[in-house]
């Protein structure tokens, strides 16, 4: 029986991935003139900036400043996201769960600053019960600390808990962890080689949270 559902935070509920591709390609592009491929910067999607800050280095060399170019994109990005809505049918399931009543936990790579700023200004923090966050753990996804750590807060079983994702890294972690999960991609990350998942959406709208329950049991 499932007991709690797990979402993600950045790209799921809110499509910040896509604003920050974005951002940082137009700052590349400003300062360098550099073109910022998508099959790059996504490979940090659900994870953190490792990779990509890595791939800038080699490839623009010295003159990348990698702390100008995440503050330049950061002050971007949140004027991107600074009237973003909650991405469609992420707050029918929210409530969905809370009537059916099921334990509501976010498990992101993300600080919990940040997920407490933007679930406030979406009027969407109440209906969670945890928020489990990099602050509170050694590794953030592909690794599965965040969907360890949230089970063992919950105190449930895999087998008793969906998780909701948007990203590779964030199945690949969920996977590890043995938890059954629903990908719902956002633009950034709808090509991504997704695979193991139980369920592939293209939105939140396209099936209620109960019948997704429901089909885990066949």
């Amino acid at each position: 029986m499932i007991k709690a559902v797990i979402f993600d935070f950045d790209g799921l509920i809110l499509d910040t991935e896509t604003a920050w591709f974005q951002s940082y390609k137009e700052v590349l592009n400003d300062q360098f003139k550099f073109d910022l491929p998508l099959e790059v910067f996504v490979k940090c999607v659900g994870s953190n900036d490792t990779a990509l800050v890595a791939y800038l280095k080699k490839e623009i060399g010295d003159q990348l400043d990698a702390n100008a170019i995440r503050e330049r994109a950061g002050e971007l990005h949140a004027q991107l996201v600074k009237e973003a809505k909650a991405r469609e049918g992420v707050e029918a399931y929210l409530a969905e769960a809370r009537e059916a009543g099921l334990t509501i936990a976010l498990a992101t790579s993300s600080t919990k600053k940040w997920v407490t700023t933007h679930l406030t200004n979406l009027n969407l923090i109440s209906y969670f019960d945890y928020l489990i966050t990099q602050d509170m753990v050694e590794l953030v996804k592909p690794a599965p600390d965040l969907f360890l750590k949230t089970l063992e807060i919950l105190k449930v079983e895999p087998y008793e808990a969906i998780v909701f994702e948007d990203s590779l890294n964030g199945l690949m972690a969920a996977l590890e962890a043995k938890l059954p999960t629903v990908i719902i991609p956002n633009p950034v990350t709808e090509l991504l080689p997704f695979e193991n998942y139980h369920l592939k959406l293209n939105s939140m709208a396209d099936m209620s949270l109960q019948d997704i329950i429901e089909s885990l049991k066949k």
